[in-house]
């Protein structure tokens, strides 16, 4: 990485910082004010689990795709023959919303050629673990078995997050494989958060290497654990913390994608060892002079660009092969 951003990530690093839930908030929702969002094509739809709206977003490749999907009023899109990505956004379980991805979402679209389907679940402290992965696996569940949100194969569908949306994406497919109701065939994680301890000397040597200098720091993360978490019991519970797991079988075609000056580097590349220890088929990269939420930037920045060809490359044998 060269000086000049090195600099610039340290300058905007505050290891000791403690997270301030609402002033974190209100600096993420500022990527709302987005001057692009007119041009997107996007619909909103609604879920319902025990009472509560989860809102959930739908976003088209290109105009055709959205032109030929008329039926959204009726909550189905019974025309739709293209490939869907469930994304589950990033933010520490605590901030970030669809709003705020509507950019990365909309590009996932636009340079993938899929219809991507963005979750809105809600955020800690107000709302604690399980009702995150509970909500994400009430969605999936819909598009996968009850085709009540979209008429799409299942084996068409790649369920997608970032950080801890990469921690809700491996922990739903844990929880589809062992409740049986439905079979995710692929899953990417883009610098997932999977372990549960971040501790001084957890057993990851990125948590230390890259813990204090390159926006994510390792107190952020015991922060946003102690929000998630509903109890300290919790952390023994693999849906929580996925790398923990004791069986890692029968789970989908899974692509890791980590940086190279993420905190959280050493622990997605572990859970993408114990997968393929598992039996299971998995690709992992690590992208040079990636720091954690690199993926947020535009396309044209190199991470990001790299990201997508490993993105595209994985998506790309699954239609090859059908």
């Amino acid at each position: 990485m060269n000086k000049a951003k090195q600099i610039l990530l340290r300058a905007l690093s505050d290891p000791e910082a403690r997270l301030d839930v609402e002033k974190s908030r209100k600096l993420m929702n500022l990527k709302t004010l987005d001057p692009l969002k007119p041009f997107y094509r996007t619909l909103d739809t609604k879920f319902y689990r025990e009472g509560r709206e989860i809102p959930i977003r739908i976003y088209f490749p290109d105009t055709e795709s959205y032109e030929a999907l008329e039926d959204m009023e009726k909550g189905t899109m019974e025309d739709n023959v293209y490939p869907v990505i469930l994304y589950i956004h990033g933010g520490g379980f605590v901030t970030e919303s669809v709003d705020s991805y509507n950019r990365v979402c909309w590009n996932l679209a636009k340079h993938t050629g899929h219809v991507v389907v963005a979750i809105d679940y809600p955020l800690a402290p107000e709302y604690r673990f399980p009702t995150q992965i509970e909500d994400c696996y009430a969605v999936a569940k819909a598009v996968f078995a009850d085709r009540s949100l979209l008429n799409t194969d299942p084996d068409s569908i790649t369920i997608m997050g970032d950080s801890a949306g990469g921690n809700l994406t491996a922990a739903l497919c844990l929880m589809a494989r062992d409740r049986g109701e439905f079979s995710p065939a692929r899953q990417i994680l883009i610098y997932p958060c999977v372990n549960n301890n971040y501790e001084e000397h957890n057993g990851f040597l990125s948590l230390m290497e890259n813990g204090k200098d390159y926006l994510l720091t390792r107190q952020n993360m015991m922060d946003y654990l102690e929000y998630y978490q509903s109890c300290k019991e919790d952390r023994k519970n693999p849906y929580f913390a996925p790398l923990l797991a004791k069986d890692f079988t029968n789970l989908p075609k899974t692509l890791v994608i980590t940086g190279e000056f993420d905190p959280l580097r050493d622990e997605g590349e572990a859970f993408a060892e114990k997968l393929a220890q598992g039996g299971n088929q998995v690709v992992c990269h690590r992208i040079a002079d990636g720091f954690h939420g690199f993926f947020l930037l535009d396309p044209f920045y190199p991470a990001v660009k790299e990201a997508y060809e490993y993105i595209n490359e994985f998506l790309r044998e699954k239609q090859e092969n059908t």
